[in-house]
């Protein structure tokens, strides 16, 4: 049997990839000597947001997901994040891999939300791993899975969510709405005479939220 561990050693913005894009650089060790052929590797990502603290002005915008700070003792639990694959090449004691991590910054979803809120600092996210380890024995090639208690933590720094978000979308950002909420959006738009979405839902707003922030 082989014995494998995983530890995180950057996760940083992929620059040029086709839609936002996070990548996790892995390192991968074996400890009995085995020669592996390959890794068909799985990960879960978690966020836990238990594990920092949170300023009057997070704690604000946090409101909808968590709740009052008087119930975070019940409702700031690990949540899931992503889940991310990637194929280890042939390697022995130790090698390096990319974990491509596909983001999104709907709003819909509860991790692009609750890194949306956050300011400053890191947040800390767990890798939980799986997966197929594909090894060279005497009779030819073995197969066997991934320790289910494999993981590995990091402490994400904020500012590299907001460098990939800033990235694809400067100075922007985008919701997702029922095709009749914009169809009424556009009736308004152009009733009033609006010439961009921006200014149609700052007409909308109450006189006192209309200044941006």
């Amino acid at each position: 049997m082989t014995e494998l561990d995983f530890a995180v050693v950057d996760l940083f913005a992929t620059p040029y990839a086709v839609a936002p894009q996070l990548t996790a650089r892995l390192r991968v060790t074996e400890a009995t000597g085995a020669r592996i052929h390959a890794i068909a590797l799985r990960a879960q990502v978690r966020i836990e947001p238990q594990r920092r603290g949170y300023t009057a002005e997070e704690e604000l915008a946090l409101l909808d997901l968590f709740g009052t700070r008087d119930r975070w003792y019940d409702t700031l639990k690990p949540f899931m994040w992503l889940q991310a694959s990637a194929m280890v090449q042939g390697f022995s004691q130790i090698t390096e891999v990319d974990l491509a991590l596909p983001c999104t910054y709907d709003f819909e979803v509860t991790a692009s939300k609750y890194l949306h809120a956050l300011r400053a600092g890191a947040v800390s996210v767990i890798l939980l791993f799986s997966g197929t380890v594909f090894t060279r024995g005497e009779r030819g090639f073995e197969v066997e899975q991934v320790p289910w208690d494999r993981e590995a933590r990091y402490e994400m720094p904020i500012s590299v969510w907001r460098e990939m978000i800033e990235g694809y979308y400067p100075g922007t950002g985008w919701l997702r709405l029922d095709r009749e909420v914009i169809e009424r959006l556009a009736r308004h738009k152009a009733e009033h005479g609006l010439t961009s979405w921006d200014e149609t839902l700052l007409d909308l707003l109450p006189a006192h939220d209309r200044t941006r922030s």
